[in-house]
């Protein structure tokens, strides 16, 4: 299904959008697909470069990668199964992800858990490979986005913003004049402009990735790169996904709005709690140094096993 899409408020467009990039009589390639996978390339080459300078075995690295992929995909399908299971008419429906239907904190859990075992299973540090996936993973989730964009989905409604406890926030004045509205219009929807929350979240994934990428080297302890991108990702996704249209429930909840804030609480939590217990370890390794030096500086200097009297 093409969709005609612009951004009248930037002056540009329209433009058609065809979520076919490549079509045969024996198979047919999607834009969705297409990006979803040059974002897992380059983010397991970065994941692999962060790996190399931490001296963590790039065996070890491809190891993880190779369960983490498939059961990151498998519980993308599956979590955005659970929670939108009314579309779900035949075997076909279930399995056909070119279509769309990936939930990101699915693909998450299913990789955090399998990097888990394996790291388990090959007594590999699990926080400092962690760190080094997670960059990847936001490069990832920055290439994902645009599968969206090219489908013309995960867009958010222009005249409200809805936030877990407080209800809905009306905003009626972004429906004409906010400056970054996107029209949509195809046989699905008809025409609707939208918030082009694809194109937040890859932005806001962007802005992190720079971050953490000059923070890697001055990390206090290992884990503390993947509790930034979990904190980073949530705030911003909580705020995002209160504006989508099309968000998964739970009861009256988004569910990927509550998972955000969790996220962002148990992260600055654990984070806080990291760096104390740096910190700490830091003031005793100082210790041990001065103590270590000032006894150095009283005993008598070395001349080869002979003292003064035996000369």
């Amino acid at each position: 299904m093409t969709s005609t899409i612009s951004f009248p408020g930037l002056s540009i467009g329209p433009f058609e959008i065809d979520p076919v990039l490549v079509s045969t009589p024996f198979f047919t390639v999607r834009w969705y697909g297409a990006v979803i996978t040059l974002g897992m390339i380059l983010g397991v080459i970065y994941a692999a470069y962060r790996a190399k300078q931490s001296g963590i075995n790039l065996d070890d690295v491809l190891d993880c990668i190779i369960f983490a992929i498939p059961a990151g995909i498998i519980c993308a399908r599956l979590y955005y199964l659970i929670f939108d299971s009314g579309k779900i008419d035949s075997f076909y429906d279930i399995i056909a992800i070119w279509e769309g239907g990936l939930a990101i904190y699915g693909g998450i859990i299913g990789g955090f858990i399998a990097v888990c075992i394996v790291a388990r299973v090959k007594k590999i540090n699990l926080p400092a490979i962690l760190d080094c996936f997670a960059p990847g993973v936001m490069i990832g989730q920055i290439f994902g986005r645009w599968g969206n964009f090219f489908n013309a989905e995960a867009y958010g409604t222009l005249d409200m913003i809805e936030f877990p406890f407080i209800g809905v926030i009306h905003t009626p004045s972004f429906e004409d004049d906010f400056v970054l509205r996107m029209v949509i219009e195809n046989s699905r929807v008809g025409e609707i402009a939208v918030h082009p929350t694809f194109l937040y979240e890859s932005v806001w994934n962007l802005l992190g990735l720079i971050f953490i990428h000059f923070r890697f080297k001055h990390k206090k302890f290992n884990g503390e790169i993947v509790l930034m991108y979990f904190s980073w990702y949530g705030f911003g996704r909580f705020f995002i996904e209160g504006m989508r249209g099309d968000s998964l429930m739970l009861g009256n909840f988004r569910v990927s709005q509550m998972l955000a804030l969790a996220l962002v609480i148990v992260s600055i939590v654990l984070l806080i709690a990291g760096r104390k217990h740096a910190r700490n370890k830091n003031k005793i390794s100082d210790g041990y140094t001065e103590q270590f030096t000032e006894h150095s500086e009283i005993l008598p200097e070395s001349d080869g096993g002979k003292s003064n009297e035996q000369e």
